[in-house]
């Protein structure tokens, strides 16, 4: 399940897809209607992968909750988020994720957080099965250490530093202003 593509645009309703990128823009569609809009740089856009939900112990990833929700209240929702009463979406969300932050995590947040889990189930942009798969590979696979020969490195010789050339005394001749021939003595390093 990747949510990075998917976008929560603040000030928009429901969600969004990126489809492309321009100058200064990303160029996304709405998963409710289907419509293609710009979304400006100036814009407070969220993508779901780093949105968390705060908890008593550490931030749990969104892509996490809808896993909880997957395992324990199914593909969909027996209830409607927009019309639930406050006392059932705190229990809803008890039963999703047990140790949320009650102070931090308000009634708006818990809406939205099912609202979205239905519109990505219903497009089909979640697949749990992926991310089962994989912790079933992890699981079946045998314990095995492998030990890795550690070759002795060779240092490479160290380099000679050049001979220090030596400092040249040079005698030339300038001509000043009034044209008369001077003799500069000076060092020169090379």
């Amino acid at each position: 399940m990747d949510l990075s593509k998917i976008l929560a645009i603040s000030g928009k309703p429901g969600l969004f897809l990126i489809t492309s990128q321009g100058a200064g823009k990303l160029i996304v569609e709405s998963l409710l209607d289907g419509r293609r809009a710009p979304a400006f740089a100036n814009d407070k856009i969220s993508s779901l992968e780093e949105i968390s939900i705060f908890t008593t112990e550490e931030d749990i990833p969104l892509k996490e909750v809808f896993m909880s929700i997957h395992e324990k209240i199914g593909d969909k929702l027996d209830f409607d988020p927009k019309k639930a009463s406050p006392v059932e979406l705190k229990e809803k969300f008890l039963l999703v994720l047990p140790n949320f932050d009650e102070d931090t995590v308000y009634q708006s947040d818990m809406k939205k957080v099912f609202q979205w889990y239905q519109l990505l189930n219903d497009k089909g942009l979640l697949d749990f099965t992926v991310e089962e798969k994989k912790e079933e590979t992890a699981e079946n696979a045998p314990a095995t250490e492998e030990t890795v020969e550690k070759k002795p490195v060779k240092k490479a010789a160290a380099k000679k530093e050049p001979a220090k050339k030596a400092v040249v005394k040079e005698t030339a001749k300038n001509t000043t202003s009034a044209g008369t021939a001077k003799t500069v003595k000076g060092l020169k390093k090379v």
